[in-house]
């Protein structure tokens, strides 16, 4: 944080910004509900100013120049919008397209989180073999229903990379209805000559996709894996999801049939 926010940060106690923005019956601005929270966090008592109608909001914005709300202004000086403002305070601000991993992170963080709790429920220990692969099947699960939430936005993205799909189409759309059903089959502990067939197949054609794409052809792609609007770059997230299968898979191979 520069000096400049440091001081801005510790002179705000006691110090007004004026805050414009759209408070309408039919929309209420999100991001001005977003700015008014910020600023009294910082500090600042807020001069709340509600611009009605659609009227008033373009008589404002052409009187201040500005082509969106809400607007903030602190000690008379316009800082902008709600990024600005963020920016004001030291703030990150993600730019449109960003690469980021926060869907992977919240996907696994959850999952297993899925699965300690499926155990607890089922009074099983919290650790070892079985919580690996129930953390597995949970992610497949959530990676399954974040891809099916738009098939053809996955379908789309999926044939920039994958060998198979790029050959037959129609893999594509199977990719993810074939991973949830792995996934579901792994989580009840039923037909493993289902599950481990289809997790050990489009595990390892995915990661040997990935592999080419990134590794040798070097190229720099987003990943399927969480859906086809994700902003996640293709490499090691997606690398990981099709090897988690096959790990699951050949664990399921060896308790289910050399094991026991």
């Amino acid at each position: 944080m520069n000096t400049t926010t440091r001081t801005a940060d510790h002179t705000a106690a006691g110090k007004t910004a004026t805050l414009y923005r759209m408070v309408m019956p039919e929309h209420v601005c999100p991001f001005g509900l977003k700015a008014r929270f910020l600023l009294r966090r910082k500090g600042y008592r807020v001069d709340d100013r509600w611009l009605r109608t659609r009227a008033q909001t373009d008589a404002f914005k052409a009187e201040q120049h500005v082509e969106t709300t809400p607007q903030v202004f602190i000690g008379g000086q316009r800082i902008g919008g709600y990024d600005e403002l963020r920016r004001h305070f030291g703030l990150a601000v993600r730019k449109p397209g960003e690469a980021s991993y926060r869907p992977v992170i919240a996907v696994f963080a959850v999952a297993l989180l899925l699965a300690g709790a499926s155990l607890l429920a089922a009074g099983r220990p919290l650790a070892g073999s079985q919580l690996f692969l129930s953390f597995i099947a949970f992610s497949m699960c959530i990676l399954a229903l974040l891809k099916l939430q738009d098939v053809e936005s996955f379908s789309t993205m999926f044939l920039n990379y994958d060998l198979l799909a790029r050959r037959f189409v129609p893999y594509a759309y199977f990719y993810p209805f074939a991973e949830l059903s792995a996934g579901v089959l792994m989580v009840a502990e039923r037909l493993p000559e289902v599950a481990v067939p289809l997790a050990i197949f489009v595990g390892s054609v995915g990661a040997v996709s990935v592999v080419k794409a990134v590794y040798v052809d070097r190229r720099e792609l987003k990943c399927a894996c969480v859906g086809g609007s994700s902003n996640v770059p293709l490499g090691f997230v997606s690398l990981t999801e099709n090897l988690m299968m096959v790990a699951a898979a050949l664990w399921m191979v060896v308790d289910h049939w050399v094991l026991t």
